[in-house]
């Protein structure tokens, strides 16, 4: 057996994982169906970017095996196999389990235009006629117009046409379903207890005729394409990074094909015309028994009138560890305090910031942004500090994928203000997250610091497991100011007091705590590693974590994600166990635990066991140090550890395995948490 799975299979594992959520009847149905949506979303931005990437080496004649011993190629042989079984069950569990089960519920999803009723069918051709008609741009194709170009991601409708007058020739032509129109269209119901939706693309298909008054429709059908989404930038020929990422942007939309999705029934003759043009390999070409691009579902997840069929609303609380009638600044002086987000409240930050823009006696505000929020209050507080004379200094990743855009808005509107806009270091992301405020008092200058897990989006906070740590002991705010000065002049200091950061020393830091806990094992001491992340996948950390299993070290890994290392094998990894959580939240903390001889450390930061985080990225890593934080990470740890109802087990074989829940208390540790912030 080899020592490491692959690393995009491991992926579509975890994408397994989701959809078994989908799949599960135990779930509310609203539920399921988000679930279903969410697995079609991962598998879009996995071949936009990571098939893609393999797609590149190929055709760039690269042949060096990865850490599991596959070559590119056979990997993007692998990963479509498995992607094309997992698109089979994906359709099977849309068609036989959430169409009648909606059904049943009151919601009617048309899939066969035929069987509207005379009522419904008027009411159609008539919204087609004065809502979508007017919106469209049929684009057909012969000797004086070239093939369009067909956009990443966008849903299309191909056909076949005959001249009416030159009935021997057959034309291909497109028309590009328009995003700017609602996808699910609701229509007169045939039963007053049922409300009834159709889909945008059905009802230009079936009026596709009015669109080619000449012609005679052979056949239409829908189509999409994905196409390669990885932004290649050369930052040292890059005069203006900014300008750049926006030129690069652009690109995004004509990338290399890399997967057609069409309907099962599509005609050959279309087919061929579409592969021909689009330049794609047969293996790359998902012949689809349903509609395209089942992300629409998280729009029907949305509708009114069927909350009864989600979970019930988990709000979150205001933190435990603060008291809403004093300042924000005078509690952190008295102590450390832990936020856990989306259990608590993630208003505490944004008023972090957006005090410190309003307080006369604030200096200056510091801050990383990765992804924010398309309205995000941090960023108009941080304008506002700007407005009011405060020393502001931004790191706006620009390269955070999939927020390049967004990122660029939010750059300029910060440097309107007033704002100290730093872009990154070169050929690094800055993917820590840290605040730094710094703050004129009585005694002097004090500084207030916020480190988290996650970003700063008030957004996904809402959705996504998180940690953040207020402080102001002194070590953490000399090293957050190093931070900020490393980031803005490349002034690195010599000592670190508390904090450690990739790519420098974050790689070293980990293996030495590793190595510790082997010694201690070796030498009969108390010796463990409970460690909780999204991926991990570095081979330098799992073969220390292999080392230090075989000394005896009891090693528990909480891990969402790709995993790479292989659990439980005789001879490699007995003493080490992992876990993946899938449940209503996006498991997203990174938290680290070593006994260290019966005196623990805990460790939270922004990266993840993998290369890109700990050698290509800048990220940080704290320690927690105030014993009744620490007792509160070791509590969310071992309720994590003994989850029964979202927990999946790897096995020694690689697969994933609910937990056996026989003679176990039910314990669902999200919700636990859910209930257990709300004493």
């Amino acid at each position: 057996m080899k020592k490491y799975k692959n690393r995009e299979l491991s992926w579509l594992d975890f994408n397994y994982r989701c959809l078994s959520e989908a799949r599960d009847k135990n779930i509310p149905l609203m539920e399921r169906l988000k679930f279903l949506s969410i697995t079609a979303s991962n598998l879009d931005e996995f071949f936009m970017i990571r098939v893609a990437s393999l797609k590149d080496q190929v055709n760039a004649g690269y042949t060096k095996q990865d850490i599991s011993g596959m070559t590119s190629s056979e990997q993007i042989s692998a990963i479509l196999d498995v992607t094309h079984e997992f698109m089979s069950t994906q359709y099977s569990t849309y068609n036989r389990s959430f169409l009648p089960s909606l059904k049943k519920e009151g919601l009617k999803i048309v899939t066969e235009y035929e069987k509207l009723t005379p009522e419904q069918a008027d009411y159609v051709d008539t919204y087609f006629m004065q809502e979508v008609f007017p919106v469209l741009t049929p684009m057909a194709v012969d000797s004086s117009r070239p093939f369009p170009l067909i956009r990443n991601k966008t849903l299309n409708l191909g056909a076949l046409l005959m001249d009416k007058k030159k009935k021997n020739t057959i034309d291909f032509a497109t028309v590009q379903v328009p995003s700017v129109l609602p996808r699910v269209v609701m229509i007169p119901a045939d039963d007053d207890n049922c409300t009834t939706i159709i889909l945008l693309e059905q009802i230009i298909e079936k009026n596709i005729q009015k669109l080619f008054m000449n012609y005679k429709v052979l056949c239409a059908t829908p189509f999409r394409v994905m196409r390669n989404a990885d932004l290649t930038i050369d930052e040292d020929e890059a005069a203006d990074l900014l300008i750049e990422i926006e030129r690069q942007l652009k690109k995004r939309q004509w990338g290399q094909a890399i997967r057609l999705e069409v309907e099962d029934d599509i005609d050959k003759r279309l087919l061929k015309i579409l592969k021909k043009e689009l330049d794609i390999s047969e293996e790359s070409i998902f012949r689809i028994n349903g509609p395209l691009d089942l992300t629409f579902l998280m729009k029907v997840y949305g509708m009114d009138g069927f909350d009864h069929l989600k979970d019930a609303p988990h709000p979150p609380q205001h933190p435990k560890m603060l008291d809403s009638g004093r300042g924000l600044f005078e509690q952190i002086r008295e102590k450390d305090i832990l936020l856990f987000h989306p259990y608590e409240s993630f208003d505490p930050v944004v008023h972090f910031v957006r005090s410190a823009a309003k307080d006369p006696n604030v200096l200056a505000i510091k801050q990383t942004l990765y992804r924010v929020s398309s309205h995000s209050p941090i960023i108009s507080s941080l304008a506002e500090a700007a407005e009011n004379g405060k020393q502001v200094s931004v790191l706006v990743e620009l390269k955070a994928r999939f927020d390049e855009e967004n990122n660029i808005v939010w750059a300029r509107k910060l440097e309107k203000a007033g704002c100290h806009v730093i872009y990154g270091l070169l050929g690094l992301k800055t993917h820590s997250k840290i605040t730094l405020v710094v703050r004129r008092e009585e005694d002097g200058i004090r500084r207030y610091v916020h480190l988290g897990t996650g970003n700063y989006n008030d957004s996904t906070a809402r959705l996504y497991t998180d940690m953040g740590m207020f402080t102001c002991r002194n070590p953490y705010g000399e090293d957050a100011t190093a931070v900020f000065n490393m980031l803005s002049g490349y002034s690195e200091p010599l000592v670190w007091n508390k904090l450690t950061l990739a790519p420098t020393r974050l790689r070293d830091k980990f293996l030495s705590l590793i190595r510790r806990e082997q010694e201690h094992a070796a030498s009969g001491r108390p010796a463990k590693i409970i460690a909780k992340m999204n991926s991990l996948c570095d081979p330098g950390i799992m073969d220390a974590l292999y080392e230090a299993s075989a000394s005896g070290v009891e090693i528990q890994l909480i891990v969402r994600g790709i995993c790479c290392l292989r659990a439980g094998v005789p001879g490699l990894s007995e003493n080490i166990h992992v876990r993946s959580i899938v449940g209503t939240f996006l498991e997203h903390a990174r938290i680290f635990y070593f006994e260290n001889n019966g005196e623990p450390e805990f460790y939270m930061g922004s990266a993840d066991w993998m290369p890109r985080n700990l050698d290509k990225r800048v990220e940080i890593l704290f320690p927690v140090e105030a014993e009744d934080l620490k007792d509160e990470i070791r509590h969310i740890l071992d309720i994590q550890l003994a989850d029964t109802k979202k927990a999946h087990i790897l096995m020694p074989d690689g697969t994933y395995e609910k937990v056996d829940q026989r003679g176990k208390k039910p314990l669902n540790s999200q919700m636990y948490f859910c209930e257990y912030f709300k004493k």
